[in-house]
């Protein structure tokens, strides 16, 4: 998507690692993955397997 990607390297560029961990998930599949879960409503434990993990999802999320 052309509207959510300078969004995206934004965030990624205010929010660098210390340790220079680039994150086992694409960005844009958390992005996915937290516009579903507010799409559907339904709880971060319900989350596709197709979609990063809860406890990654949540982490971006919460920041």
């Amino acid at each position: 998507m052309v509207v959510i990607e300078p969004a995206i390297a934004a965030w990624e560029g205010w929010h660098r690692s210390v340790s220079g961990h680039q994150g086992a998930y694409d960005m844009r599949e958390i992005v996915n993955a937290i516009l579903y879960q507010g799409r559907a409503g339904c709880q971060w434990a319900y989350l596709p397997h197709d979609l990063p993990p809860k406890s990654a999802t949540y982490y971006y999320f919460a920041a």
